[in-house]
C-alpha cells in the first residue's frame, strides 16, 4: 500500500483537516449545496466583524448556536487515529481549518487552528478570555461591559498569527502532507499544501 510506504520513509507527516472531519462527527459545513450554513444565512450578516458591531443580537444567537452544536458532538474515530498517530511519532503535527477543537479533545498536542476556536470565547473589549460555557449559560457580557465572542476569525479578521505561522513553519518542514476533509477551497489556508 502506497500510503504506509510513504509513512515509513517520511521523517517529517503533518495533516492538514477541513470541514470532512467536523462533518463526520454531524457538524454541518459551511458551503455544501444542501446543509451547509451559508446557504441558509448570509455570513457577512451574522459571522463578521460587521454584524459583531451592528447586529450584535443575531451574531449571538447564530454562535450560541454553533457552540451548542459543538457541544453536541465529540471527537470520531478519524480524530482519535490522529491523537494516537501524533502520539506514536508517524505524524508531527495538524494544521485545521475547523473551529470545533475536536483535535485537541481526542488527545493531538500540536494543533495549529487557522480559524480559532469555539471552545473559548474572549471579550471584545478587554480581551479576557472565558470558556465557550458562557454562551451556553446565555452570559454574553464581561464584567467590563464589552461583548463576549467567540474566538474563531470571522469575515473581515485576518488569520491568528501564532496559528498562521506554526502552519507556515510545519508545512515547510514536512516530508508528507496529507490532506482530509478538505476540498483546499479557502484561501490562503489552500496555500500550505
Amino acid at each position: 500500500m502506497k500510503l504506509l510506504q510513504w509513512f515509513k520513509e517520511s521523517k517529517y507527516t503533518v495533516v492538514f483537516t477541513g470541514a470532512g472531519m467536523s462533518t463526520e462527527s454531524g457538524l454541518p459545513d459551511f458551503r455544501s449545496s444542501q446543509n451547509g450554513l451559508w446557504k441558509k444565512k448570509d455570513p457577512t450578516k451574522i459571522a463578521s466583524t460587521k454584524a459583531l458591531n451592528e447586529n450584535v443580537e443575531e451574531f449571538i444567537e447564530f454562535y450560541r448556536m454553533r457552540v451548542l452544536g459543538v457541544k453536541e458532538f465529540q471527537p470520531h474515530k478519524g480524530h482519535y487515529i490522529l491523537a494516537k498517530w501524533e502520539e506514536l511519532g508517524l505524524i508531527k503535527s495538524i494544521i485545521t481549518q475547523n473551529v470545533d477543537g475536536f483535535h485537541q479533545l481526542a488527545g493531538s498536542q500540536k494543533v495549529a487552528e487557522l480559524h480559532g476556536t469555539l471552545q473559548k470565547l474572549y471579550c471584545q473589549s478587554c480581551k479576557k478570555e472565558f470558556s465557550s460555557e458562557e454562551y451556553i449559560n446565555q452570559e454574553y457580557y464581561c464584567e467590563c461591559g464589552g461583548i463576549l465572542r467567540p474566538a474563531i476569525v470571522l469575515f473581515g479578521e485576518t488569520l491568528p498569527q501564532d496559528a498562521f505561522q506554526m502552519a507556515y513553519e510545519e508545512s515547510k518542514k514536512a516530508d508528507l502532507f496529507i490532506v482530509l476533509g478538505s476540498s483546499l477551497s479557502v484561501s490562503p489556508a489552500n496555500q500550505f499544501p
